[in-house]
């Protein structure tokens, strides 16, 4: 049995740091994006589609109101490129959303695709 990989990653734009903590396991995936520090925001849900199906990833906010068009896309993006539940906070204090989008999708494509610092596991 496989314990959940945790991966952490950031980038430093306009004198703000941009963090993810990205966390996997066999059925489903977190991502926590935020500014300045490690903090939960608005929390959406996306539930990637049948491989027979021609319907799109089904998503839903489950917290908050702040930042739900990111949660929102963010969570269909993982759940589409992964293939697994994924849920995705979103959690912005003095940048915009849009502002952020750019800099939140480069953390993700890079811990998606195993760039990220990974949290030594216990064995």
């Amino acid at each position: 049995m496989e314990r959940a990989k945790v991966t952490k990653e950031e980038v430093t734009q306009q004198d703000t740091r941009f963090l993810a903590v990205y966390v996997e396991s066999k059925n489903s995936c977190m991502v926590m994006l935020s500014e300045k520090e490690d903090k939960l925001g608005t929390l959406a849900i996306a539930v990637p589609r049948a491989k027979d199906a021609l319907a799109p990833v089904t998503s839903s906010v489950l917290l908050g109101d702040k930042d739900v068009i990111s949660a929102r896309m963010f969570a269909e993006y993982v759940a589409s490129k992964k293939g697994k539940i994924a849920l995705v906070s979103v959690y912005l204090d003095t940048v915009t959303e849009i502002q952020a989008q750019g800099f939140f999708m480069h953390l993700i494509d890079k811990i998606i695709k195993g760039e990220g610092q990974k949290e030594p596991t216990a064995t």
